[in-house]
């Protein structure tokens, strides 16, 4: 009977890949939004350094919640995550949860982060649309 060797947490590696297709998705996902602020004459030299800071900074925190996972230390409340996701950080997000393979597998996570990204996609296109989704879901709601 062969025996198991145990290696000690540092050296598992377990990180993931980011693929060609993995890219091809996330900046699938950011044309519209992209689309949607040039539209609108933003000032992309603020909101670019501003997704790039909050990216990086949801990439940092799904690191700093899986060193804490492997540890079983406290860790950082998933609320946050979504926080940080909702403000701007969902590519940091997505890349981090197909680089560390964290949060990928947790259905209700998951759930609530696509949720996310959709919030972003529809709100782009309603721009697009000079808000007319939301007027007339408005306008509905007055009629209650």
């Amino acid at each position: 009977m062969k025996r198991l060797k145990f290696k000690p947490a540092a050296q598992f590696d377990d990180r993931g890949k980011v693929t060609v297709l993995n890219v091809a998705i996330l900046l699938g996902l950011l044309v519209l939004p992209a689309i949607a602020l040039q539209r609108r004459a933003a000032d992309f030299r603020w909101i670019a350094p501003y997704a790039i800071l909050i990216g990086v900074l949801t990439y940092w925190s799904y690191a700093h919640d899986k060193r804490k996972a492997k540890t079983k230390e406290w860790r950082v409340p998933e609320f946050r995550l979504h926080l940080m996701e909702v403000i701007g950080g969902w590519p940091g997000a997505y890349l981090a949860q197909r680089r560390l393979r964290h949060k990928c597998s947790k259905g209700a996570y998951q759930f609530v982060f696509w949720i996310i990204v959709l919030a972003y996609q529809c709100a782009a296109l309603d721009s697009l649309q000079d808000w007319g989704i939301s007027r007339a879901a408005l306008d509905q709601i007055k009629r209650f």
